[in-house]
């Protein structure tokens, strides 16, 4: 689907030089002598390289057409996540290079969100919060809450974080997905 230079926004994918982009960065330009134009930083999907491109306001640009589906993580082997779609029962498998370090937070039975771009699956939408259980921590010492009111943990995935420091080894807490960050314990 083509759309104005002007409409490009962050998070969108667009298809640019052949390749998949997602947008990065956005700045929409009107300088005093010329056109107006919107510099874009954009990351590749496919290859992990970065681009910086000026469009010219009237110039247009092809947005990807990408199809979400859900799906439920079941297991995974030495290179791929294995996924069903809960409604038809189809199984996909997923390379780990495309999952990244969010297949640490993958747990049987988990509900994903899997985007495909020319039937390929490109990435991986987990849910905002998911359940964790500290590993291991430091005992808060007395009065520790004065110099700072966090800490430092691991968790049962392997993720290190902070966390408020009357949170324990053992506790289970809610993980913000998105930025890898303590929300509540529970």
């Amino acid at each position: 689907m083509k759309i104005n230079a002007g409409e490009i926004r962050v998070g969108m994918l667009l298809e640019h030089r052949s390749d998949l982009w997602q947008v990065l960065k956005t700045q929409h330009v009107k300088p005093g002598k010329g056109g107006a134009f919107a510099q874009v930083e954009m990351k590749s999907v496919l290859k992990s390289t970065k681009l910086n491109e000026r469009f010219r306001s009237n110039e247009t640009v092809e947005k990807a057409s990408v199809e979400e589906i859900n799906f439920q993580y079941i297991y995974d082997d030495e290179n791929k996540y294995f996924f069903i779609n809960p409604k038809s029962f189809d199984q996909i498998e997923i390379d780990k290079s495309i999952v990244g370090e969010k297949g640490k937070l993958l747990t049987e039975n988990l509900n994903v969100s899997v985007s495909f771009y020319n039937d390929s699956p490109i990435s991986i939408e987990l849910p905002n919060q998911i359940k964790c259980k500290i590993d291991i921590t430091d005992v808060a010492l007395k009065g520790q809450t004065v110099s700072s009111s966090y800490k430092p943990a691991i968790l049962d995935n392997g993720f290190k974080i902070q966390i408020p420091t009357f949170i324990e080894e053992g506790d289970e807490i809610l993980l913000d997905t998105r930025n890898l960050e303590y929300i509540k314990k529970i």
